[in-house]
């Protein structure tokens, strides 16, 4: 009985296989891109834009069935929260509640996500990644006329 049961999981995960989602990443054009100090960016970069832009790394293990499933949906929702490839898509209105949204996101220590630090211990931001950050988004504020907290 039990090698018919593990006959079927084998080959219930054999066709999960088979279904497929998307994962690509759209082409990332400069004129569209933010554009933010070097050390900005390089914490972005190391922790926010596998989810959050158009350059995604995926990985070996985001191409096995059901990681793949909830690896696309994380990318997918990121992006459509907030995409760093398509920033000057977005208008001046927009652009200050993403902002006013990192700070608030980075206040509650929501992001990364912890399913995602598992794998990228190097993305944790540290307290001073997380103060760059909301430094910059509140000159970013600033800068657009917002009032900040």
């Amino acid at each position: 009985m039990l090698k018919i049961y593990f006959g079927i999981l084998a080959a219930i995960f054999i066709a999960m296989q088979f279904i497929r989602p998307t994962m690509e990443n759209p082409p990332v054009l400069k004129q569209k891109e933010l554009v933010a100090p070097k050390e900005v960016m390089n914490i972005l970069k190391r922790s926010c834009y596998d989810c959050h832009s158009n350059e995604t790394k995926w990985p070996s293990y985001s191409s096995i069935a059901p990681l793949s499933w909830t690896i696309a949906d994380h990318v997918n929702t990121g992006r459509k929260t907030l995409n760093y490839s398509e920033w000057n898509d977005y208008s001046d209105e927009k652009k200050a509640k993403k902002f006013e949204r990192t700070i608030q996101t980075l206040n509650t220590g929501l992001m990364p996500l912890p399913s995602y630090l598992w794998l990228h211990k190097d993305a944790k931001l540290s307290p001073k990644d997380k103060e760059t950050l909301k430094s910059w988004a509140k000159d970013e504020l600033s800068k657009l006329g917002v009032e900040t907290f």
